[in-house]
């Protein structure tokens, strides 16, 4: 029976698409042996496989069990178009796996010259010692070593040895473990969790730190007026749309409890917490501007994927407080801070994001696509000034200034042209001229170079 790894190795792109389109789905999520869909697309040179499961989101720097990335395996099998496509999408070049090898390492043992050559050309280090303290070069056969030591020279390398030094890895393992949860029966019971701490609360829940099955997580305790059986029936049925791990720029809802008045849903815990908590609560994480420009295209990529969805997640706002932060700083959307249809959606706690139209009307009125580049406006501001926009304001002064008078965060200067310009088409006060998220990424990708 075929399953998606077999698929992406076999090249069924019928499978593999129909398999993407089911949103529970995780296409970073490993077989017994760690190997990702991409990992089988690039070791067997399956590039319209490996265009789509780019396209979703697909880990670039992905290990296997045995510490290969899909750069290794492109490298080890000659799939040179493969290697050129992830070099482009930047994958990372030096990464070693679990015997210290590069990907330089490989393509040098296997005598692939031109995909040697691409290599080096994007910074392989030829000089970089594996466990075993042998280099590229020495990998090599003796006419490759001369050539790929040339090319290294050419591109200005030092070719003093690099000693092997374990890397810092990050948590995809971690996360494939607690997500191999996933296929059990998404209702939890209380009794199941351990609730460690409460980290905040607002109008609508509180938000707590807590365990389940030995992994940290964090449950949003709803908070519920009205029919009990009602509001249990309307939850059982909104909270699995939640539930998308078909992205990696989306934070899904793992599972919930179901049962009132405890009505909950459970997340991944994210160690660094939230956009707003790295901005503005002094994290120690440092974020200069190509960081910043990576914190805006995740946000892009995942809100690409989200409008693509028909019907949208409702009552879902974006804020700098609704990207959390994965532990290798990818941001990610977080469904958790998605409203139910029974929770008030007239008490906006943070106009700060908010279009004017969200403020003015009722939110089902509105364009919501229009309204989130205006909210994504707002992020690229605080992005760039670091500031929080409107803090001199109390929440009704800021809404009532934002919906009635055109309110917006000054644009500072020092800002870049490139910047300015992006921002003030993203808040166009006529929501039908603002641009679509699929139109803005290809920007920001180029503000990366």
């Amino acid at each position: 029976m075929e399953d998606i790894y077999s698929a992406a190795r076999d090249g069924n792109v019928r499978f593999v698409r129909q398999w993407l389109d089911n949103v529970e789905n995780d296409l970073n999520q490993g077989d017994d042996h760690g190997f990702t869909p991409l990992h089988w697309a690039c070791r067997e040179g399956q590039m319209v496989i490996f265009e789509m499961l780019v396209a979703r989101g697909g880990r670039l720097n992905a290990k296997n069990h045995g510490g290969d990335t899909p750069l290794h395996l492109a490298s080890a099998h000659g799939r040179r178009d493969i290697v050129q496509k992830l070099l482009q999408h930047k994958a990372t070049v030096n990464i070693m796996n679990e015997h210290g090898n590069t990907p330089l390492h490989y393509a040098c043992f296997w005598n692939y010259e031109a995909i040697a050559l691409e290599l080096v050309g994007r910074g392989a280090y030829v000089s970089q010692c594996n466990k075993y303290d042998e280099t590229p070069m020495e990998r090599s056969k003796a006419q490759l070593g001369n050539i790929i030591k040339e090319k290294a020279k050419s591109v200005g390398q030092d070719l003093a040895r690099i000693p092997f030094q374990e890397q810092e890895e990050g948590n995809f393992k971690a996360s494939l473990e607690f997500l191999t949860l996933k296929s059990k029966n998404a209702g939890i019971d209380l009794e199941e969790i351990h609730l460690v701490e409460k980290i905040s609360e607002t109008l609508l829940g509180e938000l707590h730190k807590g365990v389940w099955n030995n992994i940290p997580i964090v449950a949003k305790k709803l908070k519920i007026r009205g029919l009990q059986k009602r509001l249990n029936l309307h939850f059982c049925e909104e909270y699995p749309r939640l539930r998308i791990f078909s992205h990696p720029n989306v934070l899904p809802v793992v599972g919930a409890v179901t049962k009132s008045p405890n009505l909950m849903t459970i997340s991944q815990y994210m160690p660094y917490g939230s956009l707003f908590d790295i901005l503005h609560e002094g994290t120690g994480i440092v974020v200069d501007h190509l960081q910043s420009v990576k914190f805006a295209i995740d946000i892009a990529k995942g809100m690409v994927y989200l409008h693509s969805m028909d019907p949208l997640i409702p009552r879902l706002y974006l804020t700098s407080y609704h990207v959390m932060m994965d532990d290798d700083l990818t941001a990610r959307i977080c469904m958790a801070d998605a409203r139910f249809s029974f929770q008030d959606s007239t008490k906006i706690q943070k106009p700060n994001w908010m279009a004017p139209e969200i403020l003015n009307n009722a939110p089902e009125t509105c364009d919501q696509r229009a309204a989130d580049m205006w909210s994504f406006a707002i992020i690229l501001w605080e992005l760039a000034t670091r500031e929080v926009p409107f803090t001199e304001l109390s929440p009704m002064e800021m809404g009532m200034k934002i919906a009635l008078e055109g309110l917006r965060p000054p644009l500072i200067p020092g800002m870049s042209n490139h910047l300015t310009k992006l921002i003030n088409i993203a808040w166009n006060p006529d929501p039908a001229k603002r641009p679509r998220f699929d139109q803005l990424l290809p920007i920001l990708q180029k503000m990366q170079t």
